[in-house]
């Protein structure tokens, strides 16, 4: 079981209630099992971090990124949070949330090709 803190449910709560464009947009075409039969979650609460989804079977996180994410604090930031997530024996993958509006099919085609391999 992965580890959990109940201090950050009630935020994933929230984040759910209030995702990002991207977020729902990317949302819609991997929820229901509509890849090779994952399940994936929305903003599922694993080791202390939020992550935008997690595909349970496969193992697999799916981080969205806004450009805010390009600042020298939240890039050491991302650098840890996916060596603590990989720890736990999880694939983390991430797409700026331009590539999901500009090019969603491959978005889920690269997610399509980590779940194959990971399940």
């Amino acid at each position: 079981m992965l580890p959990y803190s109940r201090t950050t449910k009630p935020l994933a709560r929230e984040l759910r209630k209030n995702q990002t464009g991207a977020e729902e947009l990317l949302w819609y075409r991997i929820r229901r099992k509509q890849i090779l039969g994952v399940q994936f979650n929305r903003q599922r609460p694993i080791a202390g971090y939020i992550v935008d989804f997690y595909g349970v079977q496969a193992k697999l996180v799916i981080e969205l990124d806004g450009s805010q994410h390009d600042e020298p604090d939240a890039i050491a930031y991302d650098f840890e949070r996916t060596k603590v997530l990989e720890s736990l024996g999880l694939k983390v993958i991430r797409f700026a949330n331009s590539q999901v509006f500009e090019n969603l099919n491959g978005v889920v085609s690269v997610i399509l090709k980590e779940v194959e391999m990971r399940v």
